[in-house]
């Protein structure tokens, strides 16, 4: 019963299900719902990590994207 109410808290916690909703669910649509679910947040954080691996903290603009001329010399940018 344990894993019943952990499913239920998975679908009403990242999924945004009511209790009754997802108690209402078949049982195998709950499963797979829940199985998707923990695959899509696996998902997403894999990619928050390779967008973050070897980056560094700073910022860096383009080209064009600094300041204009006079406000560069000024300050010695």
């Amino acid at each position: 019963m344990k894993d019943v109410y952990e499913q239920f808290f998975v679908l009403k916690y990242h999924g945004g299900w009511s209790f009754t909703e997802a108690y209402s669910l078949p049982i195998g649509l709950r499963v797979w719902f829940v199985e998707r679910l923990i695959k899509q947040k696996t998902d997403e954080a894999e990619q928050m990590e390779s967008a973050q691996g070897g980056k560094s903290k700073s910022q860096q603009l383009g080209p064009g994207m600094g300041p204009p001329p006079s406000i560069a010399n000024k300050y010695g940018a």
